[in-house]
């Protein structure tokens, strides 16, 4: 006798709906996310703005199409459980559709616990209502965090973290079944930390993408702490569903050109969905140039969909290789360290990676093609740099 959880999953793929879901983020979703820059503060014009921005930079041609709001959109219930916006957000139809006006997409934010993470309205018991409703205002994107909903893990389950696991699966099925009903498509992150080994279970709960790990701050050493820990999970990301590490830094605090880089190119190697959380009202020339290099984007956006792994890791130094759609290879050699390192002594593992002899490589950072490529390839990384590249025959 199948599990409830089978039937459910076997009734999801067999509606109308689910039919369209491998659509939905067939790459990794590209955009901006309001929390790494506003957090609490955002508000609907600084939605406008961004969503303009977008378009008038460039990014939004380079792929950069979901504008998401994150918390603290919320306002309260009214008799009937209705989710109302709070002052900040006069009216989000309105926003949707200056936002769709673009020609991009508007992303929301909720829990599937009684609040959120800032405290305010999360969606527990409402599910269906906030469904029907961000369907009504013509959401493209909903990132649900489990924070609130922990205290009713520990309430009824204080000691069972099977238990506990269980409830978190149920919550994310769901709010997954309540969108599926409203009958538009929406992209469904989970934002639950990486617990559970999320990844093994996420399709099962439509997601399309899910967090990996705890949250992303902008400094290297975090940024290159959550990369590394990725290590291993390629074999559960594919198109239409996607490992999360969180969101791009770049731009954002100290990171200098070649953090920035490296933060860039590792999270495109890794497939990662690109949702940039820097200031876009003083976006540089340098950091635009970063986020919308078109041959990086190329290696994220790859349609076949395999993320890297991990083949070479000696000290500060990792090499990481991902096949392509079109029989080429992307290779990055990242120096983790604080000093500069030669790399006379380090191959760079082209068996590894699937390459032969014959072929060349191309400098993506550096934009120059290097010409037929050997392992023994002489270079030399500053601190905190990579040589990102684009394997052909």
């Amino acid at each position: 006798m199948r599990s409830l959880s089978t039937l459910l999953i076997a009734l999801t793929l067999a509606s109308p709906l689910a039919a369209q879901q491998p659509k939905l983020a067939a790459t990794p979703p590209m955009g901006w996310n309001s929390w790494n820059w506003f957090a609490g503060k955002v508000t609907d014009k600084d939605i406008r703005q961004a969503a303009d921005l977008l378009v008038s930079s460039g990014m939004k041609d380079a792929g950069y199409v979901y504008v998401n709001i994150d918390d603290t959109w919320e306002g309260k219930r009214d008799a009937n459980g209705v989710l109302h916006t709070n002052d900040k957000f006069p009216d989000m139809k309105a926003l949707a559709d200056y936002v769709h006006s673009k020609g991009l997409k508007l992303g929301i934010y909720s829990s599937p616990g009684p609040f959120t993470c800032a405290h305010f309205e999360g969606s527990y018991g409402h599910e269906q209502q906030d469904a029907d409703l961000y369907a009504s205002w013509g959401i493209d994107y909903l990132k649900y965090d489990l924070c609130g909903f922990r205290e009713i893990q520990n309430k009824e389950a204080p000691d069972d973290i099977p238990k506990q696991y269980a409830m978190m699966r149920a919550a994310y099925e769901k709010m997954h079944q309540a969108i599926l009903k409203t009958g538009r498509p929406m992209i469904y992150s989970l934002c639950q930390y990486g617990w559970d080994e999320v990844w093994q279970w996420g399709p099962e709960v439509g997601a399309n993408l899910w967090r990996t790990t705890g949250d992303i701050n902008p400094s290297f050493d975090r940024m290159a702490y959550i990369g590394r820990e990725q290590a291993g999970l390629g074999k559960y990301a594919a198109p239409g569903h996607w490992n999360d590490p969180d969101m791009l830094e770049v731009g954002n605090g100290k990171l200098n050109l070649d953090e920035n880089r490296t933060h860039m190119g590792m999270w495109a190697m890794l497939a990662s969905p690109l949702l940039a959380g820097n200031n876009l009202s003083e976006l540089t020339p340098e950091v635009t140039a970063v986020l919308t290099n078109k041959e990086v984007i190329a290696i994220d956006q790859d349609p076949l969909g395999k993320q890297a792994e991990r083949i070479y890791a000696e000290g500060p130094v990792e090499i990481w290789a991902r096949p392509l759609a079109d029989g080429s290879r992307a290779i990055d050699v990242i120096n983790f360290g604080e000093s500069e390192t030669s790399l006379r002594g380090v191959h760079l593992h082209l068996k590894e990676a699937g390459v032969g002899s014959g072929w060349k490589a191309h400098d993506i950072w550096g934009n120059k093609d290097l010409g037929p490529i050997k392992d023994d390839y002489h270079f030399t990384l500053k601190r905190h740099s990579s040589l990102l590249l684009h394997l052909t025959k």
